[in-house]
């Protein structure tokens, strides 16, 4: 292909080079994770090639020092390929070759890209294949970070319980179809929301599972040519114990190399989190809505000035931060859809961006969450005088009146009190249907918040 020039400071290669002018289409960076999983796969194929008697133990020790100074971070400017780039993310790995390689041979008295004595295919790629290393760099990568996504789950579903349990005496009406329906209490719409956390984060956690399974040893098509027999297991388990994970072998080399579905699947949970985190966020919006001319049944914490030219208005800037994060998950998603199933008969060559969209929703997901929960959620306050205003007016009072005036008599009740704007309980008394102790009982806003019939004992509605 001719030569090619390279920075002479460059750890890079001809390779990365070439990557670099032929796919100069975003000036975007694969994660930081996703590069330090690429090192613990080279610093573990290493020490497995070593311990199988393949590699020589001066070469291997060097390339393992190096891949470790990457695993901790050094070097991470040296990765220089776009994250649009040629399929299955052979540039990619070229580059961490070539960088591992001349690290590896400046420590062993040689020159920067001459390849002496540690070359990056015959040494740093051994016993690999992009094939099965790209795939594997990622499912290393999302399960190192998706521990702290599901810890700032966590941070978050006890934040919003501990509102649900300091508004659980605020009474409010509840609105179906953004219409009048029958009361709540605050504490409980804060408590479907902690519940609804809760349980995408089982979602989560459990496709992280999947995420577990390597396939590592493939090598180009999952026949594992190229590679000793023992090398695939002895890379899960040598995986496992640098990285604490208990990664599994897939079962399947060759599924492993054709499919994505255990990435389409923990996608669509970051997914499912976000249509969650979304509607959440839609909702405090609404709620917090005003002041003087919206619900403004709760206060967000005031951040900042929400206006360059209305002084005074405070907007529901973390909330609208988490709508951008969660609309962009989303996109990422399907990103990740239409990826995974281009893949065609051995391999998905399209696994770069893969990686790319998943490991950024997991990052931008993980900081939103925490941001959430901190400067907003923490701070919500409830305006319970206004709750109670508004508990009081709403029509899905009339909802308790059925099990004494019946359905068609209570809709009438409702329409004529809409109608004149008078409360319900002045139709009724008006119209003689119920006495005034009766509503008392009858229309107690807190007692239809459990169930049961409000006015009867629990005996008595059993019976």
């Amino acid at each position: 292909m001719g030569d090619v020039l390279v920075p002479g400071e460059a750890l890079w290669g001809a390779q990365s080079q070439r990557a670099i002018e032929n796919f100069d289409v975003s000036g975007l960076k694969q994660a930081a994770s996703y590069l330090s999983a690429t090192a613990l796969v080279k610093l573990a194929a290493a020490e497995v090639n070593m311990a199988l008697g393949l590699l020589d133990k001066e070469h291997g020790q060097a390339i393992a020092e190096a891949a470790r100074e990457i695993v901790e971070g050094r070097w991470h400017d040296q990765f220089v390929v776009d994250p649009f780039q040629a399929g299955a993310g052979t540039s990619h790995n070229m580059n961490a070759n070539e960088v591992i390689a001349n690290l590896a041979n400046e420590k062993l008295g040689g020159q920067r890209g001459v390849y002496q004595p540690v070359h990056p295919n015959d040494h740093v790629n051994m016993a690999q294949s992009t094939n099965d290393v790209i795939p594997t760099v990622l499912r290393v990568a999302a399960s190192l970070e998706v521990g702290s996504l599901l810890d700032a789950l966590d941070g978050l579903a006890a934040h919003l319980k501990e509102k649900a349990a300091a508004f659980d005496r605020v009474l409010k009406p509840g609105r179906t179809h953004l219409q009048d329906a029958v009361p709540v209490r605050l504490g409980q719409e804060f408590g479907g929301y902690a519940q609804a956390i809760r349980l995408d984060r089982e979602r989560i956690a459990r496709a992280a599972e999947g995420l577990r399974r390597l396939g590592i040893g493939g090598t180009a098509t999952g026949t594992g040519l190229n590679s000793h027999p023992r090398y695939h297991i002895c890379m899960v388990e040598r995986l496992a114990e640098l990285t604490g994970i208990p990664f599994v072998s897939s079962g399947n080399l060759f599924e492993s190399m054709q499919s994505s579905a255990d990435m389409t699947d923990f996608s669509s949970a970051l997914r499912t989190l976000a249509v969650t985190l979304t509607r959440i966020a839609n909702d405090l919006r609404l709620l917090s809505s005003g002041p003087t001319t919206g619900l403004f049944e709760i206060n967000l914490p005031a951040l900042q000035p929400g206006s360059s030219i209305m002084p005074g208005k405070v907007n529901p800037v973390i909330p609208e931060m988490l709508n951008m994060v969660c609309y962009h998950v989303m996109g990422n998603d399907l990103a990740v859809m239409s990826a995974a199933q281009a893949g065609q008969l051995e391999l998905n060559v399209m696994t770069p961006i893969i990686a790319y969209n998943l490991l950024q929703s997991m990052q931008i997901l993980t900081n939103g969450v925490r941001l959430f929960a901190d400067r907003c959620i923490r701070g919500i306050t409830a305006n319970v005088e206004r709750c109670q205003e508004l508990a009081e007016k709403s029509i899905g009072l009339a909802t308790a009146l059925n099990a004494y005036i019946g359905y068609a008599a209570a809709a009438k009740v409702a329409q004529e009190a809409m109608t004149r704007n008078v409360p319900l309980r002045q139709v009724i008394l008006e119209q003689e249907l119920l006495t005034e102790e009766q509503l008392a009982q009858i229309l107690d806003p807190l007692a239809m918040t459990e169930p049961g019939i409000p006015g009867r004992a629990a005996d008595e509605t059993a019976e």
